[in-house]
């Protein structure tokens, strides 16, 4: 193995791992009110363009990193998504009893 394609592995190792705790933290506490949905969204279209960048460049490095992370991102936004939803349904019963 290259020492190119090492450095990519490890720096593609550490930026996607970064995701990780987000991901923890949202499934263990629900919480996603600091989350950007715009960000996110922005993020997770960005990621499935360097996975398509790197599968027409065959670089094993960008094709790993970015298929985790698409992974990884894509739980961000649907989690945030599916808990605003289900907190705006609630908050609407909330009313409707009244």
């Amino acid at each position: 193995m290259e020492n190119f394609t090492l450095i990519g592995l490890l720096a593609a190792t550490c930026t996607t791992c970064s995701f990780v705790p987000q991901v923890i933290h949202i499934l263990r506490t629900g919480n996603v009110d600091g989350i950007s949905l715009m960000m996110y969204s922005v993020f997770t279209i960005g990621v499935a363009l360097w996975l398509v960048y790197g599968l027409i460049l065959g670089d094993i490095p960008v094709i790993l990193a970015n298929v985790v992370t698409l992974v990884l991102a894509s739980m961000v936004l649907i989690l945030t998504l599916a808990k605003r939803r289900k907190s705006k349904q609630m908050n609407k019963s909330d009313y409707s009893s009244l």
